[in-house]
């Protein structure tokens, strides 16, 4: 089977633990953040915190726990074969195949400040599933829980999740990022009084 390891970090946990769950029982290896972690190790599935793999623990509030060149080593050594031999040595990365993402929406209420805002918006979950996305041959991009049963059912037929598919989910991971940023640019511009739209007219 070519999916092996998996890295799960998500706000949204509609049937993540059943999704897991699966995935454990095919064999894949299960690393997640703090909270998806506990989450699962709550459904008795067995899952390595991603600390284990950048041997530091989560920092600033949880904001610093997946920005980590091992993590990103992980997602994208495999789409540069070449240069693979050119990671420092000692840095023993071994690549992830699946990475599971979706943050927190960018939803805030009226009231707050432009402190709290900027402390909401995303960083390394959105960074991880457009690195998944760019290496889609490599590694599946999935961010939708509509999509579990998919991967899974691909999985049980092939050992694999097939070409086209995970194009799709490729695509739909950068419309998931693309839609996150523009949530961030709308909340900002109402908080700065820009014209969002006379901004986005400079920049055509």
């Amino acid at each position: 089977m070519n999916i092996k390891r998996a890295l799960i970090s998500v706000w949204d946990k509609t049937n993540v633990a059943r999704f897991a769950k699966a995935l454990s029982e095919r064999g894949v290896k299960i690393f997640a953040t703090s909270g998806t972690a506990e989450h699962l190790r709550s459904h008795g599935i067995n899952v390595e915190d991603i600390s284990e793999v950048t041997g530091l623990p989560e920092m600033l509030e949880g904001n610093i726990k997946s920005i980590h060149p091992k993590i990103f080593a992980a997602i994208l050594m495999s789409l540069f074969e070449e240069d693979n031999l050119k990671l420092p040595e000692g840095l023993n990365v071994e690549p992830f195949d699946l990475v599971v993402v979706n943050p927190r929406p960018f939803q805030l209420g009226d009231g707050l400040d432009e402190e709290r805002i900027l402390k909401n918006v995303d960083i390394g979950g959105i960074a991880m599933l457009r690195a998944a996305a760019k290496n889609y041959k490599n590694v599946v991009p999935v961010c939708d829980p509509e999509d579990y049963d998919m991967v899974v059912e691909s999985i049980d037929t092939c050992g694999d999740v097939e070409l086209q598919k995970r194009r799709l989910l490729c695509a739909k991971a950068f419309l998931f990022c693309q839609r996150y940023d523009e949530s961030v640019f709308k909340t900002l511009c109402d908080l700065f009084a820009i014209d969002a739209a006379e901004l986005k007219r400079r920049l055509e």
